[in-house]
């Protein structure tokens, strides 16, 4: 069977489609992909789906990447009436995010037809097993649930992605391995998972939570909003843009949140903006070194993460202290060395490795679908 991944993010758009055979629990053969900026469905659909391969046959599925399916929707499913309902519901909570998932639901409803099921692929589901200690807010329990304020944790389909991908390697010690994930992008999160489950995240009950983003502040305290409510007056809805649009690199730098753009420049602020970016996510290693007791291997991932060596070199940067150290080298070409830029003596691995989030996506939908 042929399935459609659909992964709308805050700043692109990404098509792939996937042959498998039924029963087959092998990795989804991928007969193409289509990357593209952000943008309206109906103009995009068409133009992508026909560069990813699609062909003239519709799929049996098409599986959308989901930001935040809310307390109701934790797991690969199918989308009928009161899934979507849920994800309406839950839409709030990722405003960058839900109108264009949204949008590309409706528009793929609308191409393939009522005979095509629709799938929904939270990026909350590799975090739904997390623990209590980790997902709990100090709040009265009371309040806690009847809101479900909780950390659901996300970029869970990247996390997943290059955890299994490393542990793949591992053969037998993989029950045990710990391991350290930063995946940095538009959005930037980082994981501590052992034996290929989640422990920690970083990001909470949103996706405004922990490391320094594109255009997301990150961990700030809440009491600095209620100051910014009574000084200037900005209602809720004012403080939401700020904190998602106007802050992160873009707001610390008044350049860009394009990392590309930053490690351009000279400019002080440009600095001080990668400075606080790579401090955030050296201080989370650091935490996540404890909550594990320890690590096997830090990976990274995501646009940044993959693909910027001077950025990989801020972040574990005088980490010597507790084993990890970098090969200036391979950090500089790392499809040289498969990926791995730990120096031969580091006592923890680093390796940079691809996140294939349309893969998991695939798998997921599979799965229900025999299930089904």
């Amino acid at each position: 069977m042929k399935i459609l991944t659909i992964n709308a993010g805050s700043s692109s758009v990404r098509l792939e489609v996937f042959d498998i055979d039924v029963g087959d629990v092998g990795a989804p053969r991928s007969l193409g992909k289509a990357t593209a900026m952000a943008g309206d469905p109906s103009i995009l659909f068409a133009t992508l789906a026909a560069q990813a391969g699609l062909g003239a046959e519709p799929p049996s599925a098409v599986a959308h990447r989901w930001v935040h399916g809310g307390p109701q929707v934790r797991t690969a499913a199918l989308i009928d009436a009161n899934v979507e309902a849920a994800l309406v519901q839950a839409a709030p909570l990722a405003p960058l995010h839900a109108p264009a998932s949204l949008a590309w639901l409706a528009h793929s409803r609308t191409i393939m037809g009522p005979d095509v099921r629709q799938i929904v692929v939270p990026d909350t589901a590799y975090f739904a097993s997390l623990p209590d200690v980790a997902t709990s807010y100090a709040l009265p329990r009371a309040l806690s649930a009847r809101y479900h304020l909780h950390r659901y944790g996300f970029h869970g389909l990247a996390h997943q992605s290059m955890v299994a991908q490393w542990l793949a390697g591992r053969g037998a010690d993989a029950s045990a391995a710990k391991v350290i994930s930063l995946q940095l992008g538009a959005g930037c999160s980082i994981a501590a998972s052992q034996g290929g489950a989640p422990v920690d995240t970083s990001m909470g009950f949103t996706p405004l939570e922990g490391l320094v983003m594109a255009t997301r502040a990150g961990d700030i305290d809440a009491g600095l909003l209620l100051y910014l409510q009574r000084e200037t007056g900005m209602d809720a809805a004012q403080i939401e843009v700020l904190l998602n649009q106007n802050s992160g690199l873009l707001g610390l730098s008044g350049i860009s949140g394009d990392m590309r753009m930053l490690l351009a420049s000279d400019s002080p602020e440009a600095l001080g903006a990668i400075a606080l970016y790579c401090y955030r996510a050296k201080k989370y290693i650091g935490a996540y070194l404890a909550a594990l007791g320890g690590a096997d291997a830090v990976l990274f991932g995501g646009g940044v993460g993959e693909n910027s060596p001077v950025i990989r070199a801020q972040i574990i940067a005088g980490m010597q202290w507790c084993g990890l150290k970098l090969d200036a080298a391979a950090n500089q070409t790392p499809q040289m060395a498969g990926g791995r830029i730990g120096a031969a003596d580091s006592l923890i691995e680093i390796a940079v490795i691809h996140v294939d989030e349309a893969h998991i996506m695939a798998r997921a939908a599979a799965d229900l679908l025999v299930c089904s």
